[in-house]
């Protein structure tokens, strides 16, 4: 979390905010934001999409900080094709159910062949 916070505070004085004026934006005083960036406080989530929000920025954004979550330069194409490779583990018998209810009754004769 204290790596979020940093990319928060950099952001912030990067755009010359000060932490009164987030507070305010925030709905909350300057030490209350203050406390947030200090980790002193908890960050909600809601909090997090509205600081994105003051930002210009998505919420992943701020988090990979100061890389962009899709690289800089890919045409709109490049990122809707872009591979996302998702890993559960599961036992045998779970992993055996939802590949069939994702693929079909037949997936399981196709992947022991």
């Amino acid at each position: 979390m204290n790596d979020i916070l940093d990319n928060i505070r950099n952001l912030r004085t990067q755009r010359g905010f000060n932490q009164g004026w987030m507070g305010h934006k925030l709905g909350m005083s300057q030490n209350g934001y203050s406390l947030i960036e200090a980790g002193k406080r908890g960050l909600p989530y809601q909090d997090l999409c509205q600081i994105a929000i003051i930002f210009e920025m998505d919420v992943i954004d701020i988090i990979t900080y100061p890389e962009k979550w899709a690289p800089v330069g890919l045409t709109q194409t490049e990122i809707d094709q872009t591979k996302v490779i998702l890993q559960i583990e599961m036992k045998k018998e779970k992993k055996d159910q939802v590949l069939k209810l994702a693929f079909g009754e037949n997936i399981l004769e196709i992947l022991n062949k």
